[in-house]
């Protein structure tokens, strides 16, 4: 039997969120081979936590981001 992507769809969707969340990793992994790129992004994180260590800068809660958007942008 073939599969179809309307029956892989099917099969996908009768996971669990977690697995549904593993399985896009997965995937998107599978398509982001460009290594230059992930390295460039490793060694932004790096820095920013390197950062965040140190004091040079403080954490903002995620939660106060949002609702400085929200009202910046008037959204709801």
């Amino acid at each position: 039997m073939e599969v179809t992507l309307d029956i892989l769809q099917a099969e996908v969707l009768k996971l669990s969120a977690a697995d549904r969340a593993k399985l896009l990793d997965v995937l998107l992994d599978s398509i982001d081979e460009d290594e230059e790129i992930e390295r460039e992004w490793e060694q932004i994180a790096d820095e920013r936590d390197a950062e965040l260590e140190s004091g040079a800068v403080l954490p903002v809660d995620g939660t106060a981001v949002l609702a400085r958007l929200r009202a910046k942008y008037k959204v709801e």
